[in-house]
């Protein structure tokens, strides 16, 4: 009897000639202006945190091959990408055991147990900040993790001052340059958005990531806070600050464009970024959260499968064959 089996792999079935191992390097590559700047902007510190996220997140992968008594697969450097991400969204002055918690949840939780790459229902590295952020909020507060820092500029996150003094009381103090620039107080690799912005050009023109998803991200963003802004200037802040501050640019084009966890047809794409820009406007103005990007995507991850079954209607019959 032959013993030969089927395997089915999970969506989406498309081959573009390259390996995982092509993609997951041109992904790390994409991330390396924005992570970079931030260790030239933090220091020692956060070479610290990004190196220790990257190491201990491919550690996890191999010790669950191991127990699984599966092949190993951190050659395809699918947890380094989960390792970089997660580690340039942590504070420099993190301390090490919140970056081992923080990888050990993103790849054994987050990946693992699902059934490894292309299995995960949500973003991995989210799974891993998300889990941090509720259990040690205080370790996300900018302001007081960079209070020894002497930046030589406005050394308050803009997102949490917008939060709790209002868009009148910082108008002057984060001009939107300066913001693109890297001039504000965030994450090691949130800050600099014009290398974000050209890494996320990158991939998009390597067609690794989905331009739909990236540009109705951006479009959900900008809509929903020139709402916001234009009923109330004076308390909510304008979509320049919301855009180019926090997580933002990190999620249109590394978080939400992930491929496990993301549409696969054109119409959901569009459904699903500009979703996710509108839900992290609306916990930002009047939810609790100052930034919310990390948990606005985790639920359109919960309702990806979902918005990628709407289709266009055929209009018309086809011809019955006799």
């Amino acid at each position: 009897m032959n013993s030969n089996k089927l395997t089915v792999s999970h969506a989406p079935f498309w081959h573009d000639g390259d390996s995982l191992f092509q993609m997951n390097l041109n992904i790390i590559l994409a991330l390396l202006p924005a992570a970079i700047f931030g260790i030239i902007q933090f220091g020692a510190p956060a070479l610290g945190v990004v190196a220790l996220s990257i190491s201990t997140a491919m550690l996890w992968e191999f010790v669950m091959n191991l127990i699984a008594k599966k092949p190993i697969t951190v050659g395809d450097l699918d947890s380094a990408v989960i390792g970089m991400i997660f580690g340039i969204m942590l504070p420099a002055t993190s301390p090490w055991w919140l970056v081992v918690v923080g990888t050990f949840v993103a790849v054994v939780i987050g990946k693992m147990i699902f059934g490894g790459i292309g299995a995960n229902p949500f973003n991995p590295a989210l799974i891993g900040m998300s889990f941090l952020m509720l259990s040690w909020k205080v370790m996300f507060d900018f302001d007081a993790a960079y209070v020894n820092y002497d930046f030589g500029y406005t050394a308050l996150a803009p997102l949490a001052a917008l939060k709790f003094q209002g868009a009148a009381a910082i108008a002057d103090l984060f001009p939107t340059m300066d913001l693109i620039m890297g001039k504000q107080v965030g994450a090691i690799g949130s800050t600099f958005g014009l290398g974000i912005i050209l890494g996320g050009i990158y991939l998009i023109l390597r067609g690794y990531i989905r331009w739909e998803i990236s540009l109705s991200f951006i479009l959900g963003i900008i809509v929903t806070a020139f709402c916001f802004n234009m009923a109330n200037p004076e308390i909510y802040g304008s979509p320049a600050i919301h855009l180019f501050s926090g997580y933002t640019l990190l999620g249109a084009f590394f978080l939400a464009t992930e491929n496990s966890t993301s549409p696969v047809n054109t119409i959901p794409m569009f459904l699903y970024g500009f979703l996710a820009g509108l839900m992290i406007i609306l916990m930002r103005n009047i939810g609790v959260y100052e930034d919310g990007t990390v948990l606005a995507i985790l639920l359109l991850n919960l309702v990806n499968p979902l918005v990628d079954t709407i289709r266009p209607k055929v209009l018309g019959k086809g011809a019955n064959n006799a």
